[in-house]
């Protein structure tokens, strides 16, 4: 490991984890006789920022006492400001040890770095989602995805190897060091940092040059291109974007664009302090902070899972010790009568015209209208154009979930046929036919179970990301699973269907006998007798089947689509 010492204006020495060439040669050789654990994509983006030092003062995954400090009181071991766990958990497998050497390779098996296992211990999911992200609500994404981590975190001094692969944009794909150099190259004091995951409208672009005009700075457009949330525009179209306004923008020597491989947690307050201690990293004396910053939108009551102003509160708490000042807006909207963008108050929100990525996508690009001048740029509303069709020919998930012979094949067979009659394609995932095909020889554990649901998931999610309509029907009992489901494919194109028929209505329908021989204690682990179902919270439709029949329920799920666009209406 090499580090350099060179030391930040704002505190914080710079990492550098990357080996030399020639121990590059001699550990590839080496990691080839290693036991080699596989790491998630998640992962894959916290290494690269570990190795390049955008983590900074962070230069491994976090052993227990940094963990349990971060989780309590958003420190490191040290004292250190750091308000978001960076951790790489795992199941234990051959080969894990204390003190052993382990490779770590991304999901395509490319062998990334060598880690030497210092720490491994076990964890509390349901502690680390209350105290990180503040909520267990499994609508959370990243509390939904934490069902599927392993059991164990490990940590160890990294040698990295290589760095994860990027053939895309690589002009832009830039390390904190050589955006600090480009930066001090343009020659101002002080820098100016915009977090963004959307693209840009005309309030964003009022923003950052109030806040440029304020400090009298350059501005780092610094877009997230590693995870953001299911569903959002994805990073080809934003970046295209990104360059577009570039060319338009009013002052192009002012403002630098350089692209982030970061791995959002929608963590809210925690995560906009994380996002102000990175771009301290990069070279940024001041940091943007909106409102809603990094929000997961609401929780299963319907409620947001943060407070609009909390990020930029806690930013300011903070800011004097993290080295990086806080420029707060309020919501900016547009005023018709006079043209101009304005923060909204009380007395004037009812001659304002709000803006948000939401708005676009539903009110322009999804009808397939054209997005106004005063609501972005026409260049930029041009790209995703190309690149967001009209609601109805966008891919959407259905999934159905109840007791077994509640009723879910048969209604999502009639709901298939009626969207095939609409012109749409439909791909079924049946519960029944995927474990014959997809999951052969998994039981009917917790384990196995969720196992089967995160794959049926996994082949819908892509569907969707495809431009696919697919219908799931399967028990799905785990509320956690669903849930992760839901976080894959995106909460705007994920509708839970719960199938509400009572246990007895089921035991009397079932035609297969399997509530019959769970009852004789022939069976095990059958939903409903010795396994618990998890009703929904609060899925987008309830089927009550006592009250309806199949073709009845299937016209409801379909009235559903037809309301949210995603089936063109028949005039």
């Amino acid at each position: 490991m090499t580090e350099t010492n060179l030391i930040t204006p704002y505190g914080g020495r710079l990492i550098d984890l990357l080996v030399s060439d020639e121990e590059r040669t001699a550990l590839h050789s080496r990691a080839a006789g290693l036991p080699r654990l596989r790491i998630s994509q998640r992962n894959a983006c916290d290494l690269e920022l570990l190795a390049t030092g955008g983590f900074s003062p962070l230069d491994r995954f976090m052993g227990q006492p940094d963990y349990e400090r971060v989780l309590a009181e958003m420190r490191l071991s040290d004292g250190a400001l750091f308000p978001i766990p960076i951790t790489l958990p795992c199941d234990a497998f051959p080969g894990l040890q204390l003190d052993a050497e382990i490779a770590l390779a991304d999901e395509q098996n490319e062998l990334l770095a060598v880690m030497q296992v210092a720490e491994i211990f076990p964890w509390d999911k349901q502690k680390e989602a209350l105290l990180a992200y503040g909520t267990n609500d499994l609508r959370h994404p990243l509390v939904a995805e934490m069902n599927s981590w392993g059991k164990l975190k490990i940590s160890g001094p990294l040698r990295v190897v290589n760095l994860p692969r990027h053939y895309d944009f690589r002009p832009l794909r830039l390390t904190p060091a050589q955006v600090r150099a480009k930066l001090v190259g343009m020659g101002r004091a002080n820098v100016v940092a915009f977090q963004t995951r959307n693209p840009l409208h005309r309030a964003h672009e009022e923003m950052m040059l109030r806040a440029g005009r304020e400090v009298d700075g350059t501005l780092l457009l610094h877009p997230v291109v590693g995870l953001t949330k299911a569903g959002d525009i994805d990073h080809y179209t934003r970046v295209r974007t990104y360059k577009s306004l570039l060319q338009h923008f009013a002052d192009p020597d002012r403002i630098m664009l350089s692209l982030l491989p970061l791995a959002m947690r929608m963590a809210g307050p925690r995560e906009a302090l994380w996002h102000a201690l990175i771009r301290r990293n990069f070279g940024a004396s001041h940091f943007i902070v909106g409102r809603d910053h990094a929000s997961p939108g609401l929780d299963s009551s319907g409620a947001p899972f943060y407070q609009p102003y909390a990020a930029q509160e806690l930013v300011a708490e903070h800011g004097a010790e993290l080295g990086i000042q806080l420029i707060r807006f309020a919501e900016l909207a547009y005023f018709p009568a006079e043209r101009i963008y304005g923060e909204v108050s009380p007395a004037s929100a009812k001659d304002a015209v709000h803006l948000s990525a939401t708005n676009i996508r539903e009110k322009y690009l999804q009808p397939g209208l054209p997005v106004p001048d005063w609501y972005m740029r026409p260049e930029v509303a041009g790209i995703l154009a190309q690149s967001s069709p009209p609601r109805h020919e966008q891919g959407f998930c259905v999934w159905f979930t109840g007791l077994g012979a509640a009723g879910k094949s048969t209604t999502a067979e009639i709901l298939t046929v009626q969207l095939l009659e609409r012109g749409r394609r439909v791909t079924v995932l049946d519960g029944d036919i995927v474990r014959t095909n997809l999951s052969k020889g998994l039981g009917f554990s917790k384990e196995d179970r969720d196992i089967n649901i995160r794959r049926i998931g996994f082949v819908a999610a892509e569907i969707v990301r495809h431009g696919g309509a697919v219908i799931c029907a399967a028990v799905s009992p785990h509320r956690a699973t669903r849930n992760e489901c839901r976080a894959m494919i995106g909460d705007e194109r994920f509708i839970e269907v719960f199938v509400n028929t009572p246990l007895e209505v089921c035991e009397q329908r079932d035609t297969k006998g399997i509530y019959q021989q769970a009852r004789a204690g022939k069976l095990q682990h059958v939903t409903g007798i010795d396994d618990d179902y998890e009703a929904p919270l609060r899925a987008e439709v309830e089927l009550e089947t006592l009250k309806n029949g199949a073709e009845q329920n299937a016209q409801s799920v379909f009235a559903y689509l037809e309301e949210k666009g995603f089936v063109s209406r028949v005039e």
